[in-house]
């Protein structure tokens, strides 16, 4: 009951703060009619135009967000598909995507888990996105991204696909309580292969926990205190439970969820196409941009948007 309360206090203040803004917009516009020469009039509206419709268009995101989780914080995880350097990049691509989506928004992130590719990319990365609605934005992530492009590590320019997985769980706060079992983990540790300085390959402080039942796996290694990166993988792994149960009863059948398709052929949500032509086009909503640089850049709002209002 108080977290509905907050949640409409924001939302009324939301909707205040923007009839204000539109009020000042009022009073610009009678300035540059009464001062038609001065162009700086011009320039402040066309400015504040845009601003407030950047935050309008995440006001109505928001107002399409009514699930249990959909305000949480997110975790987002992405492991790219067979394709070796190739796929790697493409993760790695995906994870600079979303930060600066979130970067974007105004939401807080950092990394909980980074795997680097031998070569280039990334074997897998766990990002924690901070921010209201953060959840709720990114939930229809989940599935396949496919990628084609020609690949700039093939000195022949030849024309390569590559698949990356994503899927998105939102971080439980302690109003929704998961059950795990002690019995049900495998717990393992190991040296931290990120950032970290003479901390890095001299202890074991990264956590690796697998829920047997499931075979559902997260890691852990921010933090230089194995216990601290145990807490938080204990969180990551309910919240990704969580979010598996949540899938599997809205299909009624868990093999409907990302994490058991293939990463291949047949199961993207997603294409990018950088060659022959640029596109990006959403499989389930058929919403495109022609701007994939933007797209990749993290101007994900309109197959955000596209993706909520078919109800999913």
């Amino acid at each position: 009951m108080q977290k509905e309360r907050a949640h409409l206090v924001r939302v009324v203040a939301g909707w205040e703060r923007h009839a204000s803004a539109f009020d000042d917009l009022d009073v610009l516009f009678e300035f540059a009619a009464a001062e038609p020469e001065e162009r700086e009039h011009e320039v402040e509206i066309g400015r504040e135009l845009d601003r407030l419709e950047e935050e309008l268009n995440g006001l109505e995101i928001s107002t399409l967000l009514s699930g249990e989780t959909d305000a949480n914080h997110a975790i987002v995880e992405i492991n790219p598909g067979a394709g070796g350097t190739e796929s790697q990049d493409w993760a790695q691509m995906l994870l600079r995507m979303y930060t600066h989506w979130a970067e974007r928004r105004g939401f807080s992130h950092k990394l909980l888990d980074y795997l680097p590719g031998e070569e280039a990319g990334i074997k897998s990365a766990t990002l924690l996105i901070e921010g209201e609605y953060a959840f709720g934005s990114l939930r229809g992530e989940t599935g396949v991204h496919r990628l084609v492009r020609i690949s700039p590590f093939d000195s022949a320019k030849r024309r390569h696909t590559s698949f990356s997985s994503v899927f998105v769980s939102p971080e439980l706060d302690d109003e929704i309580v998961v059950e795990v079992e002690e019995k049900d983990l495998r717990i393992d540790t190991y040296r931290s292969s990120g950032a970290g300085g003479q901390h890095v390959n001299k202890t074991s402080s990264a956590i690796r926990i697998t829920h047997i039942p499931t075979n559902t796996v997260v890691c852990c290694q921010n933090e230089r205190s194995q216990h601290k990166n145990r807490s938080t993988a204990m969180k990551m792994l309910k919240a990704k439970l969580y979010e598996l149960e949540r899938r599997a009863k809205e299909a009624e059948q868990a093999v409907t969820n990302a994490e058991k398709k293939d990463i291949s052929w047949g199961n993207q949500i997603r294409s990018y196409v950088l060659a022959p032509y640029q596109m990006v086009k959403d499989l389930r909503t058929r919403y495109e941009m022609s701007n994939v640089e933007a797209v990749l850049d993290g101007d994900l709002d309109g197959f955000i948007k596209a993706y909520l209002l078919t109800g999913r």
